[in-house]
């Protein structure tokens, strides 16, 4: 695939958050399964895995029909219920540190920082600023793009376009950094430089792929584009 821009034309990068910057899924896993246990429903793997990357509702609407209660709940318990699973959240992140930095992430943050690239995060997660805070990393983040502001969600270009926005460049002087094939389409349909960290075969629609956090510098995306 054509990389959109030449490295030099490079001056910002746009971050997602969760598997990019930190791990916060196996924290939603314990919330949710807190609140199975509380409703009576059997926790499986399968519960576990299928909960990943869909709304708070979805998941609940998941877990009540894995329990056959998909019935015994008006809506507004069922909102209650969404907000009993955010709060056991918020409770489990509020032990993060930064040891829960994934692997040369910091190294790589302090790299951009002292060659003068800017900043910014693009995540659906209205607990970004809290999890940055625990991290130690808000420092490194002046822009943050507030999901309350957004109107669509990933694979839709929006955030990507705002996080581009937010640090006064053009989409084509960013650089977008995903884990997820629908983050990856968000970034490029933004017309931002894609880089997908995870499995290649997944996230093949990315213009530069590192496996792990651990392998992403600036020479590495150099060498890329």
């Amino acid at each position: 695939m054509m990389a959109k821009a030449k490295f030099d034309q490079i001056k910002g990068f746009v971050f997602d958050l969760d598997g990019v910057i930190t791990d916060t899924s196996v924290y939603h896993s314990i919330a949710w399964h807190q609140l199975a246990d509380k409703l009576g429903v059997t926790w499986t793997k399968t519960l576990e895995d299928g909960l990943k990357g869909i709304s708070r509702m979805d998941s609940l609407e998941m877990i009540l029909k894995a329990g056959n209660k998909e019935n015994d709940y008006t809506q507004e318990e069922k909102v209650a219920l969404a907000t009993e699973k955010n709060d056991n959240y918020v409770n489990e992140i509020m032990k993060m540190t930064p040891a829960n930095i994934l692997p040369g992430i910091k190294s790589f943050l302090d790299e951009l920082r002292s060659n003068g690239y800017l900043i910014s995060l693009a995540s659906a997660s209205k607990n970004g600023p809290t999890v940055l805070d625990k991290l130690a990393l808000t420092d490194y983040f002046p822009e943050i793009v507030d999901p309350a502001t957004l109107s669509k969600g990933k694979p839709d270009p929006e955030i990507y376009v705002k996080g581009a926005e937010l640090l006064n460049l053009k989409p084509e002087e960013c650089i977008g950094v995903e884990d997820a094939a629908a983050g990856v389409q968000a970034i490029n349909a933004a017309n931002e430089t894609s880089i997908g960290i995870g499995d290649p075969t997944i996230l093949s629609e990315a213009d530069i792929n590192f496996k792990e956090t651990a392998e992403m510098t600036l020479d590495a995306i150099k060498q890329a584009l």
